[in-house]
């Protein structure tokens, strides 16, 4: 489907919001008890109500909690937390993305990209479901593999490694009840992470549930899954256990992943008590990116190296960690996060095998005040982490080392509300990171040392004003960094690099909330710029050797409008009828970057569409019954620094029915089935940017997308 097919489509369907508005009205519920200055419990709105039990259909949407009955919708608006201090989100000063459970489990449910792709400014490339890498306002384009400008937590608790690595599509989509994304350099709120935060938060238990899922589809595609929660007086327990199995669209494709996610909390007057942890042992098959002659004639094949040694990656992972929160007033109250983790990991490649773990923990501590006026915290985070990796060759030792991580963050925040129409937020926070590397690896000589960053300071000033309940304007600027890996600070002879600096840089945003017709539409729109310095960028030395280099400075801008529009509701046939829309325009180019005697001033980034555009219909034609149509498109991205080679756009487009049954005494059933990429669409989901040529061969840019596929399966709920 063409681009401006989809144009058409978006203009269709905006031009009925005129009509649309005029139905049914609107209650917008304004949960005045939110507003007290007691820190208020972040909605949950999957299990704070139970409208479908009482025969009312349930619309999820874009930071709301839609009622569907025969004259009203009822939007409640949602409390975040990611800005420390949990606030209405009219009234978060800087932009955040909030998707709720049943938005996180759209589709097969499989996909972390699909979800992610729900926010504009996000693209998350994604070759296989083991291997991707999440870009936010075009920052972190150039990580070979993952993800290492993004900060992620699940429930408080850090799950980016000390090395900068993160990987939240490790945790099943099933297991996420609620999803906030802060978009940009936002290290004053949590440390190193210049691209942003994804925040992932389990279930709040609100009674006592079982449920499961049974689902099958193409390439032998299989996920099974069963949980529940307990309820009883103060006490809440959540947990799932899930599998995934599939025999993968490639060659060398095979993927499987059993993870165990829970949660609980024991509430007491003057105190909670909260834990989570997270278990998962995961190997999947590696069939890397293959080049244009193989990607046009052959898409499933895999790369022949990797196919030929049969490459897989196989690790096991554990997160761990307890919450305390006092409330020694109604104005103050404290919360002390410890955690631990682990992994051991093992990795088969053609030119030889990584055998890694990583063990370690840390501490998160946040002491809040709460006024009448104003709002004041104080925190710190600090993890240490050791990690250990040995590399060998048809069984002889090539390389053996250890290496003890610290990062340490002290941050600090005010919010000031001099009246209930403007919310003033200034912080600040410093950031220590240091690395010491013993080699025990002799025959390549002692390579030990130890590199000490020095601190970071990063500040943050924040502005909401919101004249009326239906619009509010807002500007933010901030410092972010980030910290080069461990393996960055690495020069290909195995020495440490004692020049390399972080990444730094400054976001300028500005943007606009309004609810329009009765709350019928709910538009918001941010534009913004980031100006990065020292930019890191990973250098491909051999197939196997990488190193980091600072390569001068960056310019990102982009505008960002999204839309959720109701087109019409009706008590009967042909019910109802929501759109989900976005749109991302950005220009992320090089401004000073000189790279082997190459000048590439005025260059776009490769790795990073220059256009997203992203439409869902959510249609309710009878109680029990809903249709969702997704389209999706992706503009033209460069692959190369030289903007000589470049990935052409593409468009999908996804379909899913679901028949809900309620039965009196055995729960409820809910049948679903689906499509995606309808089209058949020759794709690239992701890029191997500028990847090298060895020998005669091809540059092996392209990570082949699935071809059209199918998935049917049941959820039970009691």
């Amino acid at each position: 489907m063409k681009y401006q097919h989809i144009l058409l489509l978006f203009t269709a369907l905006v031009s009925c919001l005129t009509v649309a508005a005029r139905g049914s009205t609107f209650e917008l519920n304004e949960h005045p008890d939110l507003l007290q200055k007691e820190k208020p419990t972040p909605l949950n709105r999957r299990d704070s109500v139970s409208l479908r039990d009482q025969g009312f259909p349930i619309i999820h949407s874009g930071g709301f909690l839609v009622q569907a009955n025969d004259s009203s919708f009822l939007l409640e608006e949602l409390v975040v937390s990611a800005y420390h201090i949990d606030s209405r989100l009219s009234r978060v000063p800087g932009s955040i993305s909030v998707l709720s459970g049943e938005e996180i489990r759209v589709g097969d449910a499989n996909n972390f990209a699909h979800v992610l792709h729900a926010i504009p400014g996000i693209y998350m490339h994604s070759g296989t479901y083991a291997t991707s890498r999440i870009i936010i306002r075009g920052v972190g384009s150039r990580t070979p593999y993952n993800t290492n400008r993004i900060k992620s937590y699940l429930n408080d608790i850090p799950i980016t490694s000390s090395d900068g690595i993160s990987s939240p599509e490790d945790v099943d989509l099933l297991d996420i009840s609620r999803m906030e994304v802060i978009k940009g350099p936002a290290s004053a709120l949590y440390g190193s992470g210049l691209g942003g935060n994804i925040n992932l938060y389990t279930p709040s238990v609100a009674r006592t549930t079982l449920q499961a899922t049974l689902q099958h589809g193409s390439f032998n595609t299989t996920k099974a899954a069963a949980g529940g929660s307990w309820h009883k007086g103060e006490f809440g327990l959540w947990g799932n256990l899930s599998h995934v199995h599939s025999d993968g669209f490639r060659e060398n494709n095979l993927f499987k992943r059993t993870s165990l996610l829970s949660s609980g909390s024991w509430k007491q007057p003057a105190y909670t008590l909260e834990y989570t942890v997270l278990l998962m042992d995961l190997e999947a098959g590696i069939p890397s990116s293959i080049g244009k002659t193989l990607y046009e004639t052959n898409p499933r094949a895999a790369a022949a190296n990797w196919n030929e040694v049969k490459g897989f990656k196989a690790y096991r992972r554990a997160i761990g960690g307890i919450t305390l929160t006092n409330r020694f007033s109604n104005r103050w109250d404290n919360r002390l996060t410890l955690f631990g983790r682990g992994t051991d990991s093992y990795e088969r490649r053609p030119f030889n095998n990584l055998d890694d773990g990583t063990s370690g923990g840390g501490l998160r501590e946040k002491l809040t005040y709460h006024g009448d006026r104003w709002d004041a915290l104080l925190g710190l985070e600090w993890m240490s982490d050791a990690y250990r990796w040995e590399m060998e060759l048809e069984g002889d030792l090539i390389n053996k080392n250890r290496e003890r991580r610290n990062h340490t963050n002290l941050f600090g925040m005010v919010y000031w509300r001099p009246n209930d129409r403007w919310n003033v937020s200034l912080g600040g926070a410093t950031n220590k990171v240091d690395y010491r590397l013993t080699d025990l690896f002799s025959k390549n000589g002692n390579q030990s040392g130890s590199r000490s960053f020095p601190m970071i300071f990063s500040p943050r000033l924040g502005v909401n004003y919101a004249p009326s309940s239906g619009l509010a304007l807002y500007a933010s600027a901030g410092h972010g960094f980030s910290m080069p890996s461990p393996e960055e600070t690495l020069l290909p002879e195995g020495d440490i690099n004692e020049s390399l600096k972080p990444e730094q840089g400054m976001q300028y945003e500005a943007g606009i909330r309004l609810s329009l017709f009765n709350n019928a539409t709910g538009l918001e729109a941010a534009v913004y710029r980031i100006d990065l310095d020292d930019l890191l960028v990973t250098k491909r030395v051999t197939e196997d050797i990488f190193t980091g280099i600072n390569a001068g400075r960056t310019r990102h801008t982009g505008v960002e409008p999204t839309l959720q529009q109701r087109l019409f509701q009706l008590p009967s046939f042909p019910g109802t009828l929501h759109l989900s829309a976005n749109y991302t325009y950005s220009r992320n180019k090089f401004i000073d970057f000189e790279e082997d005697g190459n000048v590439y001033d005025g260059n776009r980034l490769p790795g990073v569409p220059s256009t997203m555009a992203r439409g869902t219909l959510q249609w309710r034609p009878l109680p029990l019954v809903q249709v969702e149509a997704r389209l999706q498109h992706v503009g033209p991205q460069y692959i190369d620094d030289a903007n000589t080679v470049k990935n052409e756009p593409y468009s999908l487009c996804d379909l899913k029915a679901s028949y809900l049954i309620p039965t009196p005494s055995m729960g409820e059933f809910e049948l679903f089935a689906g499509v995606n990429n309808i089209t058949n669409t020759h794709y690239s989901p992701m890029l191997t940017v500028n990847a090298l040529a060895f020998g005669n061969a091809e540059p092996r840019y392209y990570y082949p997308g699935m071809s059209r596929h199918y998935y049917a399966g049941v959820n039970w709920k009691f």
